[in-house]
């Protein structure tokens, strides 16, 4: 197979680029007043702006015919079609199954998934509903107050997301906890103030066999124990989310508190499956079937809509641009919403656990850069910290811009001021000022000579830095929905383009290896000699310090 960098497309981008960066944004929208027109999608309910990137029509058409080349359009047909397109792990990648309401029959392995899926959805409905009614008791008779969700990585972080952005439609008749970090600090924390008579522990790892996981799941049941005295307590106050009955039962959880998880599904793509169950819980069943159709409707304009104009397929193509070939490095997540708060360190782990990779499909080294180091926080806090960087540092930064048109929490003049600077920062990051306006306005401003020559070059900031802008109507589960689903198939299509296998994570599981062998050495005394100095160093101290306590 043609490696990358030996197509003609990608040739033609590699020089095209160059080109490029002698132009200035600036000069582009001057010189095309239609250019918003042109780099701009409407979705149901979203509108995306890639106009503020340093593009111009050629490039998009050598961009088009970079995906072409790479046969995008093929490669979504075969994950649509449950092809085991995760080729390291030989699996197929459906996560695009868990949300299809038409209830289309998929076979995998001679077995319509689709009744697999609808059964378990009816299995959630079923027993959120009973959690949210009070129906669902503990062991002594009383309704269940709060959930904690224990897991890690996308058996954690992507419900947890969705429920803070979504709390303003929750009605509280249940709170839902979190916790995913091994420190003892945390499920301490959550667990302090809790009645274990009232709560129920919903454990979330595939294999079941996860430490971190597992860890806090036995620390929850010796917690529950000690106050029931009652070991069959834990049929009453855990049930699972694995593909591993045999150890959750083992654990004491009951084989029809078990939902059902399939190697089809990767962690960071779950959220739409039994993973999501706090999700139904905190907001509702109906909730959670809205976030599905949001969604679907998203897998809807990937699957039908001409490359041009396909929100996902223009995502990662301008993630490669930029990166690939223009040469930035990282990338920010910006939302202007407070209910997206954790959406960075979502799409953090989305991405760049899918996409940090340094082979191909067929184990040969990439000699190209691939995905950007993705990081954010929230739009306004930002600015107050790390804007300055964007601004004005030698490292060309690109950002995803995210915002809503209507508050849900409408607050007098509140959206308005979030918004004007939700606006006015893309502008900036993109027009920049130079010198000569700004020794135009600190002249206009009375100041002497000498200080306009002092201060001048400190307040130039050069501009043409690439964003893109997201603007929904307002936060919503449909909207939510579809929010994530543009990134996953923006991640997706990125993979096809660099060649890279975005379904697997090899990357975990080395440190984790390392982790348990030293964890022995930590329990029992021993200290391994074959360690490199610094690690074998830090151990001992460790250690001494520990013994003297």
């Amino acid at each position: 197979m043609t490696t990358r960098a030996a197509m003609k497309s990608w040739q033609s981008l590699q020089s095209h680029a160059q080109q490029m960066k002698q132009h200035h944004m600036n000069e582009l929208f001057t010189n095309d007043d239609q250019r918003f027109d042109k780099f701009s999608v409407q979705l149901p309910s979203m509108l995306l702006d890639y106009s503020k990137n340093l593009i111009t029509d050629d490039t998009m058409a050598k961009l088009i015919a970079l995906a072409k080349e790479c046969e995008v359009e093929a490669w979504r047909e075969k994950m649509f079609n449950g092809e085991r397109i995760n080729s390291t792990e030989e699996r197929s990648v459906l996560h695009t199954a868990l949300r299809n309401r038409s209830n289309k029959a998929i076979v995998v392995d001679d077995v319509d998934i689709s009744t697999c899926v609808q059964n378990t959805l009816d299995k959630m409905q079923v027993f959120s509903d009973k959690i949210r009614q009070g129906l669902w008791q503990g062991y002594s008779g009383k309704r269940i107050t709060d959930v904690v969700n224990i897991g890690v990585g996308g058996s954690n972080l992507g419900p947890q997301m969705v429920t803070e952005a979504l709390k303003q439609y929750s009605d509280n008749s249940v709170n839902v906890h979190y916790v995913s970090n091994v420190d003892g600090t945390q499920i301490a924390e959550v667990l302090r103030p809790l009645n274990p008579e009232k709560v129920l522990f919903i454990v979330s790892s595939k294999t079941f066999t996860t430490t971190e996981t597992m860890t806090n799941a036995n620390t929850a049941m010796k917690w529950l124990v000690a106050s029931s005295f009652d070991q069959s307590a834990i049929g009453k106050h855990f049930v699972a989310v694995s593909s591993n009955k045999e150890n959750a039962v083992r654990f004491g959880i009951a084989e029809e508190n078990i939902f059902d998880m399939w190697d089809w599904v990767g962690g960071r793509f779950s959220l739409w499956s039994a993973i999501g169950l706090p999700i139904a819980i905190d907001l509702g069943f109906d909730k959670f079937i809205e976030l599905l159709e949001g969604a679907e409707q998203l897998d809807q304009h990937f699957c039908q809509t001409p490359l041009e104009q396909n929100a996902p397929v223009i995502l990662a193509l301008l993630s490669v641009w930029n990166c690939t070939f223009m040469g930035a490095q990282s990338q920010a997540i910006l939302p202007y919403d407070q209910s997206l708060h954790m959406l960075s360190a979502y799409m953090q782990q989305a991405e760049m656990e899918s996409n940090g990779k340094s082979v191909t499909w067929h184990g040969d080294e990439i000699n190209y850069s691939t995905v950007p180091s993705i990081w954010g926080e929230l739009g306004i806090n930002g600015q107050h910290a790390f804007y300055q960087y964007l601004h004005q540092s030698n490292n060309i930064v690109p950002a995803d811009f995210i915002g809503s048109v209507e508050s849900v929490t409408p607050v007098i003049g509140h959206h308005e001021t979030l918004m004007s600077n939700f606006f006015a920062q893309t502008q900036a990051l993109m027009e920049g000022v130079d010198e000569q306006q700004v020794r135009a306005d600190l002249k206009a401003k009375g100041r002497t000579q000498e200080y306009i020559n002092k201060v001048a070059p400190h307040k130039v900031h050069k501009g043409n830095r690439p964003t893109n802008t997201l603007l929904m109507e307002r936060i919503s589960p449909h909207t939510i929905g579809s929010l994530i689903a543009l990134y996953e198939h923006k991640i997706f299509v990125q993979g096809v383009l660099l060649q890279i296998c975005s379904f697997d994570q090899w990357g975990v599981e080395l440190g984790k290896g390392l982790a348990n062998k030293i964890q022995q050495e930590l329990e029992n005394g021993e200290l391994n000699i074959n360690h490199d100095s610094s690690t074998y160093g830090l151990i001992k101290y460790y250690k001494t310090i520990r013994a003297n306590e």
